[in-house]
């Protein structure tokens, strides 16, 4: 098994691979320059770096695509499902590293701790600026998304003696209330209650500008919006008219059309200067580090010895299966290319497969998830097959 990583991984994981007898390479690439360094790799480890179609396309060989963190938004996931590849990620091993970081941008938001290093760093001494702090103690945080990462920053906050509220689409009331958090119904009903309000919520479709204008426009005056989850999550037009007119702090870890690699210039000057930042660094701790890297091996080690990953991201829920096939057989050779090419025959696909053998090896069962219902002939003709025990259809 060849395997390439283009972004950082720890010294240990890149042995641990290479004890599992892989051919491990390291190179470094930008997105742009992937497709001529895929090669004959049969499995790619990327953090940071955007895995296009282009590049998924160029390597005929690759058959899985490890994201060594949680989201796969830099993933052409489309792409990879169309040519039978899987992409698996590492949830939940940064969690507590996401989680620090936002109480680390709220409290510097509201302490305006940046502001006042800047002042501090050219000479200013500006303590009666800086000491207007309303602080957290009694406020009420707002979390949009109660994930792993949204209910570790709800812990966090209550540690902090905030009033916490929450948002979810899968939040219900009772579950609210075992986790000793106000319920919100509706986004718009957070955003109203909310002294400071915290996002942690998947990128998709359905959450692309979730954070948008009618939303900023219920927040409170001079409130404070965090995001660590992802920038496409938050409308930039919306914000900054927000942090104008508003009055909004605003702690950002994450950035819409944020530069791909380790460095870069950052393009949208105007929000920087609006804002608390930090590179999408979220991730970024030791021990979040030692946690996706032995949580990528784990990935990588299990699809070695099974032919299935954990942690797929594009495996189809539901196929177009409309009845089972049942087949029990002596495991003999040919037994399963006999029935698969009847199926064939009457231009029936099969979705989906699974061949269990029995203590002794001497017969199997095969069940054989079918798209359409076989011809009563066909089953009849199935079932006289050599070497065929019985077949059913359920």
């Amino acid at each position: 098994m060849k395997i390439l990583i283009v972004d950082k991984m720890s010294e240990k994981c890149v042995k641990a691979l290479k004890d599992m007898g892989a051919e491990v390479v390291v190179n470094t690439v930008k997105a742009e320059d992937l497709p001529k360094a895929l090669g004959d790799t049969e499995v790619l480890i990327v953090r940071s770096t955007k895995v296009s179609a282009a590049a998924i396309e160029a390597a005929p060989a690759l058959s899985l695509i490890v994201r060594a963190g949680a989201g796969v938004n830099t993933i052409d996931v489309a792409a990879a499902s169309k040519r039978g590849i899987y992409v698996a990620n590492c949830p939940g091993q940064n969690t507590d590293a996401v989680a620090e970081l936002a109480i680390g941008l709220l409290i510097a938001a509201d302490r305006r701790i940046v502001n006042a290093t800047d002042d501090l760093r050219t000479g200013k001494w500006k303590k009666s600026e800086y000491g207007k702090a309303r602080g957290l103690k009694g406020r009420t945080l707002g979390i949009v998304g109660l994930g792993s990462i949204g209910t570790a920053v709800a812990k966090r906050a209550q540690g902090l003696e905030m009033n916490v509220i929450a948002w979810s689409r899968s939040l219900t009331p009772q579950k609210a209330e075992e986790l000793g958090l106000g319920y919100c119904a509706k986004l718009d009903e957070l955003a109203e209650k909310s002294d400071a309000v915290s996002v942690h919520v998947a990128a998709a479709k359905e959450t692309s500008n979730l954070i948008g204008k009618d939303f900023l426009a219920k927040m409170k005056k001079g409130a404070i919006l965090v995001n660590t989850s992802r920038g496409e999550v938050v409308d930039t037009a919306a914000l900054k008219a927000a942090v104008a007119e508003k009055g909004l702090r605003v702690g950002l870890d994450v950035f819409a059309g944020e530069p791909a690699g380790g460095e870069a210039e950052f393009p949208d000057k105007e929000l920087a200067a609006a804002v608390i930042g930090t590179p999408h660094i979220g991730a970024s701790t030791d021990q979040a580090s030692e946690a996706i890297a032995a949580e990528t091996v784990r990935v990588i080690e299990t699809y070695q010895k099974s032919g299935h990953p954990v942690n797929t991201v594009n495996i189809q829920d539901k196929t177009h299966a409309i009845i089972n096939l049942v087949v029990r057989h002596y495991n003999r050779v040919g037994v399963l290319a006999g029935v698969l090419d009847e199926l064939r025959n009457e231009g029936i696909n099969i979705e989906e497969m699974e061949n269990i053998i029995f203590e002794g090896g001497a017969a199997a069962c095969c069940t054989l998830k079918l798209d359409q219902k076989p011809s009563d002939a066909l089953v009849s003709k199935i079932g006289k097959a050599e070497n065929v025990l019985k077949v059913l259809l359920k």
